[in-house]
């Protein structure tokens, strides 16, 4: 047992600090443009990020079904003890993804730029915020390639358990990042596009990164003739594509909840778009944060299955599950501490912040209410369960967030977020009796072998 949590720490705490890199750029960005006179900079950026997010995270199947299946065939690989198994298995695995990964990206991308102004358009907004967000998302746009290899890369380390990779090219690519925000809004004068320049230099430079550490990765495993790429045949890419596409429902149905809530906050009024923006960038600190013991469990349930260890996935699960909570309640006890200070190092207009201290004690139980999901997710995707979660997302977002939504709408933002709450607990609901019953037919398998 304490070998295993030593394990999961080994996993999660790399995981951790490089997705917590994710939305601390987001906060560098809102600090940026929260300290410049017009407040219509940081509401373009919460308005064009949210679409870009949608566009590009909609695809993001590319890194969870990429871990799933390296986790897998790492873990079976194990099993049989059968090394020439394991070096097709991981390269197919690479290869398929990406190859998917880049057939994608330029239908995406000529689909994105004609059809993003008016996407922007129906989320409401001033006409100059709306301007503002279309010329930012526009730059950002032209980064999908990239993102979109950043997801199949990532996932494929994370699923050989090696997450000080994904570590290394989130800090350096945020790092340059957050610089380049500098120099360019301060430097140069710009402002929201300058933001937009900042971060399409720093994916094509985290894909750069990403692909040559996975080539010398392999070429220090394996010999030349080893590395035999070949065609991908259907049977390679039936699982990769079976898993995938009920993850890109899931996701998409996810990434619509958060553009709805940005609409929502953005037709109450440009201040209430940017106090939001505000509360999503810490929100996204939060999941990311919490996401490292679920991409762990990942990895370890993935792993475990693939060997048939039954007693590991067991221990994989709850472990992983106790130490997400910890981290939790450390977080509620930290955002109720120091939280109004936090939003005060984030934005010095003084109308903003006056409402973002305002909505702050929604703030303070986010991560409380939003732990259990984020760790279903983990565990869902380590057991390959992507109908169950695409499944319980859908009932999450139409059962629940849209009627309470709909009922609460009087209650202007504090409706909204009262939604969201129920949204985050709903998933949770949902995905219990899936997981439960994937649990017991794991274990009836372990009894009889």
């Amino acid at each position: 047992m304490l070998q295993l949590q030593k394990r999961i720490l080994q996993l999660a705490w790399p995981i951790m600090l490089s997705n917590i890199t994710v939305p601390l750029l987001g906060l560098v960005d809102t600090a940026v443009l929260g300290h410049l006179s017009e407040v219509s900079y940081l509401a373009a950026v919460a308005l064009g990020s949210q679409v870009v997010t949608l566009l590009l995270w909609s695809f993001g199947f590319l890194r969870m079904g990429t871990t799933a299946l390296s986790a897998h065939a790492i873990g079976e690989a194990q099993r049989t003890q059968q090394g020439t198994q394991q070096i097709n298995s991981s390269i197919r695995i690479l290869h398929n993804a990406l190859l998917l990964a880049l057939l994608i990206s330029l239908p995406l991308l000529i689909f994105a730029l004609l059809t993003i102004e008016h996407i922007i358009a129906m989320m409401g907004g001033s006409e100059v915020i709306q301007a503002l967000a279309v010329e930012y998302a526009s730059i950002r746009l032209y980064a999908t390639p990239a993102v979109l290899v950043q997801y199949v890369l990532i996932g494929w380390f994370i699923g050989r358990g090696e997450t000080k990779v994904p570590l290394f090219l989130l800090i350096a690519s945020n790092s340059i990042n957050a610089l380049l925000d500098v120099v360019l809004v301060y430097g140069y004068g710009l402002n929201s596009d300058g933001v937009a320049w900042a971060t399409l230099c720093a994916d094509y430079f985290a894909a750069s990164a990403g692909l040559y550490w996975a080539w010398r990765t392999l070429k220090k495993e394996y010999r030349p003739e080893q590395m035999q790429w070949g065609r991908p045949s259907w049977l390679q890419l039936k699982p990769f594509i079976n898993i995938n596409h009920q993850l890109f429902v899931r996701t998409l149905c996810l990434l619509s909840v958060f553009i709805f809530f940005t609409a929502q906050g953005a037709q109450q009024g440009d201040l209430v778009l940017a106090v939001n923006a505000i509360m999503l960038t810490l929100l996204l600190l939060i999941s990311n944060a919490l996401d490292g013991f679920a991409h762990a469990a990942e990895t370890l349930v993935g792993q475990s299955l693939g060997a048939k260890n039954y007693s590991q996935l067991n221990q994989s699960i709850w472990l992983t599950g106790t130490n997400a909570l910890i981290i939790a309640l450390i977080m509620v006890l930290g955002f109720a501490w120091q939280g109004d200070n936090l939003l005060g190092l984030l934005t010095d207009q003084a109308d903003v912040l006056a409402m973002a201290i305002e909505f702050s004690p929604w703030l303070i139980w986010l991560p409380l209410i939003g732990c259990s999901s984020y760790w279903l997710d983990g565990i869902f995707i380590g057991m390959q369960a992507s109908a169950q979660m695409r499944n319980s997302m859908l009932l999450a977002a139409i059962v629940i967030f849209l009627p309470v939504w709909f009922l609460t709408q009087g209650l202007g933002n504090h409706g909204l977020w009262s939604a969201f709450y129920a949204f985050l607990l709903a998933r949770s609901i949902f995905m219990l009796p899936a997981f439960l019953t994937i649990l017991n037919k794991h274990q009836l398998f372990a009894e009889k072998n």
